[in-house]
C-alpha cells in the first residue's frame, strides 16, 4: 500500500539525507522516492537507509520504507521485511507483506529460486502464519503474497484459508487458488471443485472474487454473479474481463449496449464481443463511436480493442483520429493498431 505521493523530482543524496533526519513527511516522501533507485552502488545505500527506516517511529515512514524495498527487489532485505510483518500499524505490516511478495515475483523471475529457503531469509513461512494467525488485514495480503512467493507450496494453506471468518480474506484466497491453478494447470480441478461452492457465499464481494477466479479457469458456476456486477463502477471492468474469458456473448451484449455500464467497461466489452465475432457490426459501430469519445482513456481503450480485433473497416475511423486534435497523445498506440490488423489481413 502507497500513502501515493507524487514522485518527486529528488536526488538520492536529497533522499537519504532527508530519510535519516527530515520531517516525518519528508522522511515518508524520501523513503518512497528510494525504491525509484537503480544504479548498483545508489541502491546499495538506499537499501541500507531503508533498513534503517523500517525501525522510524512513525508507521508511515515505515510503510514507505517497506515498500520501496520491495520495489528494490533485493533478498538481503528479507528478514528485515519479516519482522515487520508483526509491525503494529496495518499499513506497515501490509507493506511488508506485499513487499515480501514483490519480492518472491522478482527473485523467481530472475533466479527461479522462490524466496523459500535460507534460515532468517525463508518468506513463505512467515507469511503462512501470517495466513493462518495474523489480523484480518494482514491474512487478507499474505494470502496474495504466499502466492506469489511460492505457487506450488502455496496452494494448500490457501485452500484451507478457503474457511476464514473474514469474507476478504477468503475472498483474497480464492483469487490466489485461481492464479495457482492457471499458473499450474495439474491444480485447476482441484481449484474448481473448492471454489465452486463458495459462488454461494453470503458476503457478495467474495461472491464476485470467488466468480471471477473460476472464469480465469474457463468454469462458467460464477456467471451470474459476474452479470450482475457489470453496472458497478468497481466491479464493471474485472466482470466484463472475466464474462470474456467465459465468452458469455449475451452478457457481453448487455454490458457493451447497457446505459448503466461505466464507458470504460462498455467499450471493453464491445472489444471482448469483437474478438468473439469479427462481424459484429454493433460492436464495430460501437468502438468506432468510442473513438470520438470526450476521455482520452476511453479513446485509447478503443483503439486498443480494434487493434485486437478490428479490421479494414476500422482504418478510415482511426486515421481520422489520428489526424485530429482528439488523436494527437495516441498516434503510437494508433500506428500499432494500424500495423495489427494489417498484418491480420482482415
Amino acid at each position: 500500500m502507497s500513502f501515493l505521493f507524487p514522485s518527486p523530482t529528488i536526488t538520492v543524496e536529497a533522499a537519504l539525507r532527508d530519510v535519516a533526519s527530515g520531517s516525518p513527511k519528508a522522511r515518508a516522501m524520501a523513503a518512497h522516492a528510494l525504491g525509484d533507485v537503480t544504479e548498483p552502488a545508489e541502491k546499495q545505500r538506499a537499501l541500507d537507509a531503508l533498513v534503517r527506516a523500517l525501525d522510524d517511529d512513525r508507521p508511515e515512514v515505515r510503510a514507505e520504507a517497506a515498500s520501496s524495498l520491495g520495489q528494490l527487489a533485493e533478498r538481503s532485505a528479507l528478514p528485515h521485511l519479516i519482522k515487520r510483518l508483526g509491525d503494529g500499524a496495518p499499513p506497515v505490516r501490509q507493506n511488508a507483506a506485499i513487499a515480501l511478495g514483490a519480492l518472491g515475483v522478482a527473485l523467481r523471475a530472475t533466479t527461479g529460486d522462490p524466496v523459500t529457503r535460507g534460515g532468517a531469509s525463508d518468506a513463505f513461512g512467515p507469511l503462512a502464519d501470517a495466513l493462518r494467525d495474523g489480523a484480518p488485514d494482514l491474512r487478507f495480503q499474505a494470502a496474495t503474497s504466499l502466492a506469489e512467493v511460492d505457487p506450488a507450496r502455496a496452494f494448500a494453506p490457501l485452500i484451507a484459508a478457503l474457511a476464514d471468518s473474514d469474507p476478504q480474506v477468503v475472498g483474497a484466497a480464492a483469487l490466489a487458488v485461481g492464479a495457482i491453478a492457471v499458473e499450474l494447470p495439474e491444480h485447476a480441478d482441484r481449484a474448481r471443485d473448492v471454489l465452486r461452492p463458495l459462488v454461494e457465499h453470503g458476503d457478495a464481494g467474495t461472491r464476485f472474487d470467488v466468480a471471477y477466479a473460476l472464469a480465469e479457469l474457463r468454469e462458467p458456476a460464477g456467471r451470474a454473479v459476474l452479470a450482475g456486477s457489470i453496472t458497478d463502477e468497481a466491479r464493471a471492468w474485472d466482470a466484463v474481463t472475466a464474462l470474456g474469458w467465459l465468452a458469455a456473448r449475451d452478457e457481453l451484449a448487455r454490458a457493451a449496449f447497457g446505459k448503466k455500464v461505466p464507458h470504460e467497461a462498455a467499450v471493453l466489452a464491445a472489444g471482448k464481443l469483437l474478438a468473439l465475432d469479427p462481424s459484429h457490426e454493433p460492436a464495430r459501430r460501437a468502438l468506432v463511436e468510442a473513438l470520438r469519445a470526450r476521455k482520452v482513456n476511453v479513446r485509447a481503450l478503443a483503439v486498443e480493442q480494434l487493434g485486437d480485433a478490428g479490421g479494414a473497416w476500422a482504418k478510415p475511423a482511426l486515421d481520422k483520429l489520428a489526424g485530429s486534435s482528439k488523436g494527437a497523445e495516441l498516434r503510437d498506440p494508433i500506428a500499432a493498431a494500424l500495423r495489427a490488423i494489417q498484418e491480420r489481413g482482415t
